[in-house]
């Protein structure tokens, strides 16, 4: 699964990054070291022009739902049953979205408990996680936005670590996820691969990372 990540760039450098027109009103933006569950996460979508960056509650709660709360429920995605389930089914084929970030955390069991790790590429680069998201109607006619992080199984690296990962797409695959409008099935389905685990790297990080509390470069510490 994806139950936490980070993004420490700053926002001029996600700007440059997905090239997204500075002109456009943006999100406030400062460095994330514990992002996780119903807060509001940066994310990705196509207008039908151009790409966009927003803020998406992280926990999709389907457009046909009637009690937010189900979104607490759904943080992650199988990438194996998007077509399966009612929730994903829709947003697949028309509400895909990039979720931008550069490590997420994940638990290995271990004797001694539980032990963070943060997986991250070895270059240090951003890279884009494939979400979906969809918007659901409040009784006062407001509107909820909301995305869930799709999962994928595990690679090489992540094996010794968790039965899943996020699913983090090719830069040159980008654009073939996000671009608005139906997409065909199969063809966004191959796009859901385990990222090759000789371009990652894994490490032991500091405890603090367990709080949802707490938010800073303590999190990212290695630990030995």
């Amino acid at each position: 699964m994806c139950g936490r990540f980070t993004l420490i760039v700053s926002l001029e450098e996600l700007l440059l990054r997905y090239e997204l027109d500075p002109g456009y009103a943006v999100p406030y933006h400062r460095p994330q070291y514990n992002i996780a569950p119903t807060q509001m996460v940066l994310s990705i979508i196509h207008d039908g022009a151009r790409l966009r960056l927003g803020e998406l509650k992280w926990g999709l709660v389907p457009s046909w739902a009637k009690d937010p709360g189900i979104g607490n429920r759904m943080i992650n995605a199988r990438s194996e049953t998007l077509q399966e389930k009612p929730a994903y089914r829709i947003p697949f084929e028309r509400k895909r979205c990039l979720i931008p970030a550069d490590g997420f955390y994940e638990w290995k069991k271990t004797d001694g408990g539980k032990r963070p790790y943060r997986i991250k590429l070895k270059s240090g680069d951003l890279f884009s996680m494939a979400g979906l998201y969809d918007i659901w109607v409040q009784e006062d006619g407001t509107k909820l936005a909301t995305c869930t992080i799709i999962t994928t199984s595990p690679n090489e690296l992540m094996k010794p670590i968790h039965d899943r990962m996020p699913v983090i797409l090719r830069p040159e695959d980008e654009l073939r996820w996000v671009k608005r409008g139906a997409g065909n099935p199969e063809e966004l389905q191959q796009l859901l691969m385990p990222y090759p685990a000789d371009e990652m790297e894994a490490y032991p990080v500091n405890a603090a990372v367990n709080s949802v509390k707490n938010d800073s470069p303590l999190c990212i510490e290695k630990s030995s």
